[in-house]
């Protein structure tokens, strides 16, 4: 699959090494976060479902890239620093490390039809900024190699001077590649920090066809991305629109035969193929550098003659439920003691499939007081929750999803909670509703059992700023939580 890109029509070395590195990002207090947002990063694509197999980098693609500044060589004669070769992409960070994986077909490619390309970044914690480069890989690079210095021009194709200031927001940078790159490449940008240490590292993957208006009168018209395994029954349908609306006459749907057929790029080259052995005017697959199209066991984009009147393709998923699957809360007391506003509830569940399982506790005002989740195997299970509230009755919800995501189940049951009151209200169990964070909002520290209310702005800023790898504000634990936190 490729996505379409261009100005006009954008999406507005060793051991000791990987010791400073955990080093320097334990050591970060106040992290600086962001991704290049145009053209789409490698780790945005995964956030947007478009790559897959990603790992942690689908949760934060701000995070992806972090460490030393000093590309391709150490800053001022220094020796070697910035990312260890073969973890350029993940900046040698053991949660991002499947974006390291390197295969002429593994990754969407945006498809850039203008060598004039506005890059823009998107920035999650702005810190000052001493430049931006964008440098590209060598002609003849070898795209099923690991990505290393050697891989990549020596010197950036356009730089940007930051001026060591904050950066405002939709600035873009305006940069020319250059005329003797064409087709497949990786654009590496990079966003060197002013106040820290540190430089994030952001590959986007591109198909350069500047010249080429798509030869043959050929349209990019959408994609089909293998992202989910498919059972025997389940079906694929590729559905074409025109301005007007659906274009059944060009919808193509499959249907699964086997559970190799139902591997995730088996059936996106089955769809890829009957697409192209159905209709003359619409065709799937990967375009190379003279304009071929060929269907892929990947990613695979779909074009459209004009004729054809097919503006965009959606791929729509069929499938079936399993019907057999059950989930029950086996053994909820029917009463639990508080102790200063504090229980932990512990309660047997029973499923009959593996399943993601999320267990909820709400108050008599419908207000949640407690959750925990787990992937649990089929049979039975214990399930711990620690609990924050005050007497009265409360309801358990368990809701459970098969890993493939086609069924889900739900039981609920109510159970009583005695003793002593929490005292101070909360709207939020830290993280929990991160994203919500205010001025004004109280969270419950788990850690700590104490309530903390957000600050008012401007230092309500500080309390979204959070993440496994920087914690410098989480309330009552971070090294900078009282910037952002007031203890109640």
């Amino acid at each position: 699959m490729k996505i379409t890109f261009n100005k006009r029509s954008a999406l507005m070395a060793c051991t000791s090494s990987m010791i400073l590195l955990s080093t320097m990002l334990a050591t970060q207090t106040v992290s600086a976060h962001g991704y290049l947002e145009v053209p789409p990063s490698r780790a945005l694509l995964c956030q947007k479902g478009v790559n897959t197999n990603c790992g942690g980098a689908q949760y934060e693609p701000q995070s992806v890239g972090e460490t030393f500044k000093g590309f391709p060589a150490g800053v001022g004669g220094a020796p070697l620093q910035g990312p260890v070769d073969g973890k350029i992409a993940s900046g040698g960070h053991s949660l991002f490390s499947a974006l390291d994986a390197q295969a002429a077909n593994r990754w969407t490619l945006n498809e850039i039809k203008d060598r004039n390309v506005d890059f823009q970044w998107h920035y999650k914690a702005p810190h000052p900024v001493t430049k931006h480069e964008y440098f590209i890989t060598r002609n003849g690079w070898n795209p099923n190699e690991p990505l290393k210095r050697a891989t990549f021009e020596s010197t950036p194709f356009c730089a940007v001077d930051g001026g060591n200031q904050m950066p405002a927001p939709g600035v873009k940078h305006n940069c020319t590649i250059p005329d003797d790159k064409n087709g497949h490449h990786v654009i590496l940008a990079i966003w060197t920090v002013g106040d820290t240490d540190a430089a994030f590292y952001n590959p986007t993957d591109v198909n350069i066809l500047a010249e080429a208006s798509l030869p043959g009168g050929w349209s990019a018209v959408g994609g089909i991305a293998p992202s989910t395994a498919l059972l025997e029954g389940d079906k694929v349908k590729a559905r074409a629109f025109s301005a007007a609306g659906e274009k059944p006459e060009y919808s193509v749907e499959i249907s699964i035969d086997d559970a190799e057929q139902g591997q995730p790029n088996n059936w996106s080259f089955k769809l890829a193929e009957k697409i192209n052995a159905t209709h003359t005017l619409v065709r799937a697959g990967v375009r190379d550098e003279q304009g071929n199209i060929e269907p892929v066991k990947g990613n695979n984009s779909l074009y459209a003659q004009k004729d054809s009147g097919v503006t965009r393709y959606e791929v729509q998923l069929d499938m079936k439920e399993d019907a057999a699957a059950r989930l029950s809360i086996a053994s909820l007391q029917p009463e639990y003691l508080l102790d200063k506003g504090l229980a932990k509830l512990e309660f047997n569940i029973l499923s009959n499939r593996t399943m993601n399982l999320e267990a909820t506790l709400f108050d008599q005002n419908n207000k949640q007081v407690g959750t925990t989740s787990v992937q649990a195997q089929s049979g039975p299970a214990w399930l711990s929750m620690d609990v924050r509230s005050n007497p009265g009755a409360h309801t358990m919800t368990l809701v459970g999803t098969t890993l493939d995501g086609r069924t889900t189940r739900q039981d609920t049951q109510v159970t009583t909670l005695t003793g002593e009151g929490a005292g101070a209200d909360h709207d939020f169990v830290f993280p929990e509703g991160l994203d919500q964070y205010t001025a004004g909002t109280k969270v419950l520290q788990p850690k700590t059992g104490e309530v903390f209310q957000c600050k008012p702005f401007p230092e309500s800023g500080y309390c979204k700023q959070y993440s496994p790898s920087a914690n410098g504000f989480e309330p009552g634990v971070g090294a900078h939580w009282h910037m952002a936190w007031d203890k109640l």
